[in-house]
């Protein structure tokens, strides 16, 4: 297969990449270069004239050629198209058993390459109601579909909003009862869930029953963590925030569309005249694009991936539905003995990471959460890349307080496994929560010296960076972790109790500092959202330099936190709202010093703030 044709519109990538292979140190038989094209063969040399066909292939020869001949680096090149993938790619310690070969997947020069686990469907016709309808591969659930790049809707009631129960079950968990004729009574209650709003999270429950005579819903299990009082149904609201989602008598608008299951028939609702058979119309199936599996002893080390976006990626529901309880950890009742919390899984995943990169990639798409850098990563980094439209949590750094050895917390036995000196940097996070409202944008759980700085995140659901996962002050690991210079904007758009940056535990040496936080102005549910929520346990954190503005109520919020420093932090506010909000925290605990606070009427203009803007970027860089 001739490329030429190709590399005639990317003269100028070419010679950014001669540039790379002819000024490389690795260069001169100590660097080798294979080349992969979805219109490639895996029984070809893997040149750029003849690329191999699939990353996986290029993945064994690699290692092969790691293991035999031990080069300085690795690049596996992916040429333009489509990359779908048939299982994980998956990468273990004894891929690199020298320690030092670098290996790297890259996009070609010029190229947008797009690793996928979806499928495209075909084979469409119309039924007489206009919809258009096709048959699932057996053993697919679909949950999203993605229509020329965009995300159509599951059908749902209502389209947009939310409906309001007109009061809980007798015993505040399982049922509840509507209104007269708040939805259309559906005939299959197969693949019918109820979405139920919490102050902070979500609940997705499968429908068991639906009485129209006495206007009941009952889930198939209790809505809300067991174990929890505070998610019995009308903890937070009299009359909570529902809806429900996947029914044939919802699908009813344009890009909306509805999985039967029982006959394995998807039925979609497109534009005008358009004809599914000429669009790109795709399901995720795989559940996992990318695993790193490395051990205490041996981690998985060296590999970088830039300039690739990493798409369509599947997460089923438990069959006892998703019960949130906070950034994406849930109360999983399908799996016996569950020790703590679940977890919705991330597309690209791993444990024991030591110099994994990505530079320059998208994750996009994608049915759970996005990046996970778990247990034992360490000098990781995510730079100038791009999360989007991500039903779950968009980076996750390290882990929570669950793992047990030998029935003790991991973190007392080992707490050398804690993620430590791992960067997110120059990257943008938004539109995460799609289908988990309770997400954020960035999750990091007791992690060490973790850098996150110059990322715009924003559009989010709930919060736009979590970090520390233990609620009182407990000794941890949890140190050292930086929150620098971020721009964080319109998220808490759909749940509340949260804030730009939110907090928990000790954190001894760590900063909050520099960031610039605004628009936080939709407050539902009962606890009120802020710029920066400083939660139970939260001590020995420096809250500095920050400015905080346009937030539906106080700037900063302390609740059952310890000893904390903030100082010249430029906090707006209104007179319904003090700046610094202190719940159940003595107020000696918080130090303050040379803060300015900027009492401003409400509802003021974007261009009020301008100048404010301009005179504190000048005193963080004079």
């Amino acid at each position: 297969m001739s490329l030429l044709p190709l590399l005639s519109n990317f003269i100028p990538g070419m010679l950014a990449f001669a540039g790379i292979l002819l000024g490389s140190p690795d260069s001169g038989g100590k660097s080798l270069d294979y080349y992969v094209s979805p219109g490639g063969s895996d029984s070809a040399a893997g040149t750029m004239d003849a690329p191999f066909a699939t990353i996986h292939h290029a993945r064994l020869v690699a290692i092969d050629a790691i293991t035999k001949s031990n080069p300085l680096s690795v690049q596996i090149w992916l040429m333009e198209g489509i990359h779908t993938l048939t299982q994980p790619l998956e990468f273990y310690s004894q891929d690199n058993q020298n320690g030092r070969t670098k290996l790297s997947f890259r996009a070609f020069p010029g190229a947008q390459p797009v690793v996928s686990g979806g499928l495209k469907l075909s084979d469409w016709s119309q039924n007489p109601q206009a919809q258009w309808v096709t048959t699932i591969p057996d053993g697919h659930q679909p949950r999203e579909l993605f229509v020329n790049g965009h995300r159509a809707i599951r059908a749902r009631h209502p389209n947009t909003g939310y409906l309001r129960m007109d009061k809980v079950g007798e015993d505040r968990r399982t049922n509840f009862f509507f209104g007269a004729n708040d939805f259309p009574i559906s005939t299959q209650l197969e693949g019918l869930e109820v979405v139920v709003f919490h102050d902070w999270s979500v609940s997705r429950m499968p429908v068991r029953k639906i009485d129209p005579a006495a206007k009941q819903i009952t889930a198939i299990d209790s809505i809300g963590a067991k174990g929890l009082a505070f998610f019995n149904l009308d903890n937070w609201e009299e009359n909570p925030r529902y809806y429900l989602e996947n029914a044939m008598e919802f699908l009813d608008m344009e890009m909306e569309w509805f999985f039967d299951s029982e006959s394995g028939k998807l039925s979609l609702i497109l534009p005008g005249n358009q004809n599914p058979q000429s669009m790109d119309i795709v399901i995720p199936v795989l559940d996992n694009l990318i695993t790193f599996s490395g051990s205490r002893e041996a981690p998985v080390r060296h590999i970088t991936f830039q300039g690739i976006t990493f798409s369509h990626c599947a997460w089923l529901l438990p069959d006892r539905g998703y019960n949130g309880i906070q950034a994406c950890h849930f109360d999983d009742r399908s799996q016996v003995g569950q020790n703590g919390w679940a977890v919705v899984p991330a597309a690209v995943t791993g444990e024991w990471m030591s110099n994994v990169r990505f530079e320059d990639c998208r994750f996009s798409h994608l049915g759970g959460s996005g990046l996970w850098m778990g247990a034992g990563s360490v000098d990781c980094q995510v730079s100038g890349c791009h999360f989007e439209d991500i039903s779950g949590n968009g980076i996750m750094i390290g882990e929570g307080r669950d793992r047990m050895i030998d029935g003790r917390v991991w973190y007392e036995v080992v707490p050398e496994d804690v993620a430590t000196g791992n960067l997110v940097e120059n990257s943008t996070i938004r539109n995460c929560g799609v289908q988990f409202y309770g997400a954020v944008g960035i999750w990091c759980g007791l992690t060490a010296e973790t850098m996150i700085r110059e990322n715009h995140i924003y559009d989010l659901t709930y919060t736009g960076i979590s970090i520390g996962w233990m609620w009182n002050p407990t000794p941890t690991p949890c140190r050292d972790n930086t929150i620098k210079n971020n721009h964080i904007h319109h998220i808490m758009q759909v749940l509340s109790d949260g804030g730009g940056i939110y907090s928990l535990g000790l954190q001894p040496g760590s900063r909050l500092t520099g960031n610039r936080i605004h628009d936080v102005r939709i407050n539902t549910g009962r606890a009120e959202s802020n710029g920066t929520f400083l939660d139970e346990g939260t001590t020995d954190v420096l809250i500095e330099g920050n400015m905080i503005y346009n937030i539906a109520r106080s700037p900063l919020r302390f609740h059952r936190a310890g000893e904390n420093f903030v100082q010249n932090n430029w906090l707006f506010t209104s007179p319904e709202s003090p700046a610094i909000r202190y719940n159940t925290t003595p107020e000696d605990n918080i130090t303050k010093d040379g803060n300015l606070i900027f009492e401003v009427e409400e509802n003021p203009s974007d261009s009020y703030f301008t100048p404010y803007i301009d005179q504190w970027q000048a005193a963080k860089n004079p």
